[in-house]
C-alpha cells in the first residue's frame, strides 16, 4: 500500500536529500509524523519525512503478510482520530473511508448467553435486561455522565499544554507577555469547562480520574458481564490492573471517540488502518512534503552551540535542517538518537525510568470461514451484526480480567488471555479473498520477558498462539481448524519491528503521572525539548497514544510559531 509521492531511499533520493537544507525533518512516518509534515508543508515549509521501514504508517499500517490477506498489523479500529485533523487535512478527499459496524460490542458466554450492544438505546436496554434490569436502567445514566466529562477532555486533547517556556536571550519582553497571555487564555477556557460541569459533576469527574476501574464500575452496575465489557476499555495496551487506582479515567475512551460525528463508534477503515496513514501522506505530499521510506535515522547532528543541524542516516547520508521533529518514542529519541552529553541529567533520568511496560500481543489471523459462536445458535455463513462488532473473548467478568493480569504480574503469559477480536473483512471486502476473512486478536496479558520461556523460541510462541485459538474454540467451535495462517507480534516484536519501546503501543504508559504537563517529562510537555530545534511529535508527547493525530498537529503548530519568530 503506497501513497502518492513516496520514494524509497534510492541514489537519486539520497542525492535530493543531501542537496538542500530542509526547513524541517520528521523522523518516522507514523500517522503523527505524517500529520506534522502535512501541517508544516501547508504552512510553507520544505519538509522531508524519513521512515526506517519499507512502508509508512508506523503502528497504523496495512501489510499483506499472507498472500491475499491484508492485516492492520498493530492498531485495528478507528475512533480517536481528531475531527479537526480529518477536516483540516481533507482526509476523506484523500481516500479515507470509514466503515461503521452494525453493532458495537459482542460478548459471548460459555453458558450459552451473550451480550450484544449497538447503536439503538432500546435494543441495548433489552440486551442488558437479560442480565440485570437495574443495570439496564443505569447504563444510559452512566454514558450520559461520561459524555459530560468529554467536553473537558476533548478541549485538553486539542490544546497544547500551558508549559513554562525555557527562556533565553532570544525571547523579548513582548514574547514573555504573549506567553503569559496565551496561558491565561488556556486556563480561563479550562475553568469555563469546569464551571460548566458544576461542583457535583466535577467531584464525580475527580472520582473517575483517581479511582480503580473496578471501584467505578461496581458503583454503577451489578452484572459481571456488563462490568467486564466496560472494564476492557481501561486496560488496552497496558500492564495495568482494573484494580489499580487511576485506571478509571481510561473508561472515558468508551465515549470519547466518534465516527462522522456519532459518539462511541469504533469503525473499521476500508483498506485497513494503513489507509489512514496513506490519506494523511497524500495530504502532506499534495502540500509539498517529501516522504522517504527505507531511510533509517541513526543519530541527530548537534552543533557546538547545542542546536540541531540535521540527522545522520544509517547509510552515512547527512541531511541538514535546523528543525527536527521526532515521531519515535521518547526513549528511542533521547537515549538512542541524541548524544547523551547534550541533555540535562534530570531529564535523561525521567525519560529512562518512564514506564514502557506492555502486556500486549497482537495476532492477525487469516481464516477460511467466519467464526460461528455457539451462543448465537446459528450456522448461517453470512455476516451477522455480531461479526462487525468488537468481540470480547474470555471477558465474562472482571475476575477474568484480574486473573489474566495477575498471571502476567507473576511473569507468565495469561492462562486465559483477555482478547478483543475484530473481523474487519465483515465490512471491508478489499482485504481478503472472497469467502475468507481477516481476524484481529488483541490479546493481554503477555510480559516482555516471560519467566517460563522466551518469545524468541518458536515453540513457545506457537504454544501461546494455539492457546488463544483453543480458547476461541470454546466460544466458536471449529475456529482453530479454520486458521490458514497468522502473524504474531509480542512486546519484543513490537519494539523491534515498529520501534515501540518495551512493546508499549502508546509510546509510554498512559497513567495520570504520565499525562498532560507530565508527558513525556515534567517541564517538557510542550513538544520542545532540551535540544534547541528538536521537537517531539509522536504519542510520547501530549495528549498521548491512540490514532489521534493530535500530537503531530499540536507539535507542527509550535514549530510554525517558532520558525515565524526566528525568521522575523
Amino acid at each position: 500500500m503506497r501513497g502518492r509521492g513516496l520514494s524509497s531511499i534510492s541514489t537519486a533520493a539520497t542525492q535530493a536529500l543531501k542537496e538542500k537544507k530542509w526547513d524541517a525533518l520528521v523522523i518516522g512516518g507514523g500517522h503523527n509524523g505524517l500529520t506534522a509534515a502535512a501541517y508544516l508543508a501547508r504552512g510553507g515549509l520544505s519538509v522531508a519525512v524519513l521512515e526506517r521501514r519499507h512502508v509508512i504508517g508506523g503502528a497504523a499500517v496495512t501489510e499483506e503478510i499472507i498472500p491475499g490477506f491484508k492485516f492492520s498489523r498493530c492498531s485495528y479500529l478507528q475512533s480517536l482520530l481528531r475531527p479537526s485533523v480529518i477536516r483540516e487535512l481533507e482526509l476523506k478527499r484523500h481516500g479515507l473511508k470509514l466503515l461503521k459496524p452494525t453493532a458495537t460490542t459482542f460478548t459471548p458466554c460459555l453458558d450459552g448467553r451473550y451480550l450484544l450492544l449497538g447503536h439503538d438505546d432500546q435494543h441495548n436496554y433489552l440486551e442488558i435486561s437479560k442480565f440485570s434490569k437495574r443495570d439496564a436502567d443505569a447504563y444510559p445514566r452512566y454514558e450520559n455522565q461520561l459524555y459530560k466529562f468529554c467536553k473537558l477532555i476533548e478541549f485538553l486533547l486539542d490544546s497544547r499544554t500551558p508549559e513554562t517556556l525555557h527562556w533565553d536571550s532570544s525571547y523579548t519582553y513582548t514574547d514573555r507577555l504573549r506567553d503569559k497571555l496565551e496561558k491565561s487564555v488556556f486556563w480561563a477556557r479550562c475553568l469555563r469547562h469546569i464551571l460548566d460541569l458544576g461542583q457535583k459533576n466535577m467531584v464525580d469527574f475527580m472520582d473517575l480520574l483517581l479511582s480503580p476501574t473496578s471501584k467505578v464500575l461496581n458503583k454503577w452496575f451489578e452484572s459481571d458481564i456488563l462490568k467486564a465489557v466496560l472494564a476492557g476499555d481501561a486496560i488496552v495496551g497496558s500492564m495495568t490492573s482494573i484494580h489499580t487506582p487511576g485506571s478509571g479515567y481510561v473508561l472515558l475512551h468508551h465515549v470519547m471517540g466518534e465516527t462522522d460525528g456519532d459518539r462511541n463508534i469504533w469503525s473499521h477503515v476500508e483498506g485497513g488502518m494503513g489507509s489512514i496513514s496513506i490519506a494523511i501522506s497524500n495530504a502532506a505530499t499534495e502540500a509539498g512534503a517529501s516522504i522517504m521510506t527505507n531511510a533509517e535515522v541513526s543519530q541527530l547532528m548537534i552543533g557546538d552551540s547545542g542546536t540541531v543541524k540535521g540527522v545522520l542516516l544509517a547509510d552515512g547520508t547527512r541531511v541538514h535542517s535546523s528543525v527536527v521533529l521526532s515521531n519515535a518514542t521518547p526513549h528511542r529519541t533521547f537515549l538512542g538518537l541524541v548524544p547523551q552529553d547534550v541533555l540535562p541529567e534530570d531529564f535523561l533520568r525521567a525519560i529512562k525510568y518512564s514506564d514502557y511496560n506492555s502486556g500486549t500481543t497482537k495476532i492477525n489471523v487469516a481464516v477460511d470461514k467466519l467464526p460461528q459462536f455457539h451462543c448465537c445458535r446459528s450456522n448461517n455463513p453470512e455476516v451477522g451484526p455480531h461479526h462487525t462488532a468488537t468481540i470480547h473473548i474470555c471477558s465474562e467478568s472482571m475476575d477474568d480480567i484480574g486473573s489474566a493480569c495477575q498471571d502476567a504480574w507473576n511473569g507468565l503469559p495469561s492462562k486465559r488471555p483477555v482478547m478483543e477480536m475484530t473481523i474487519p473483512s465483515s465490512l471491508d471486502k478489499t482485504i481478503s479473498p472472497p469467502g475468507k476473512h481477516v481476524i484481529s486478536l488483541f490479546t493481554q496479558y503477555t510480559p516482555y520477558k516471560p519467566s517460563d520461556g522466551s518469545w524468541e523460541n518458536p515453540t513457545y510462541r506457537e504454544s501461546y498462539a494455539q492457546r488463544c485459538f483453543s480458547l476461541i474454540d470454546e466460544y466458536a467451535p471449529g475456529f482453530s481448524s479454520s486458521v490458514i495462517g497468522y502473524d504474531m507480534l509480542t512486546p519484543p516484536d513490537l519494539e523491534r519491528e515498529f520501534g515501540l519501546t518495551g512493546g508499549n503501543i502508546f509510546h509510554g504508559a498512559m497513567g495520570l503521572d504520565s499525562l498532560f504537563l507530565m508527558r513525556p517529562a515534567k517541564r517538557w510537555s510542550g513538544y520542545r525539548t532540551p535540544v534547541r530545534g528538536l521537537y517531539l511529535c509522536g504519542s510520547g508527547a501530549h495528549p498521548g497514544g491512540g490514532v489521534m493525530g493530535a500530537p503531530g498537529r499540536n507539535a507542527a503548530r509550535i514549530v510554525l510559531k517558532d520558525v515565524k519568530k526566528h525568521s522575523s
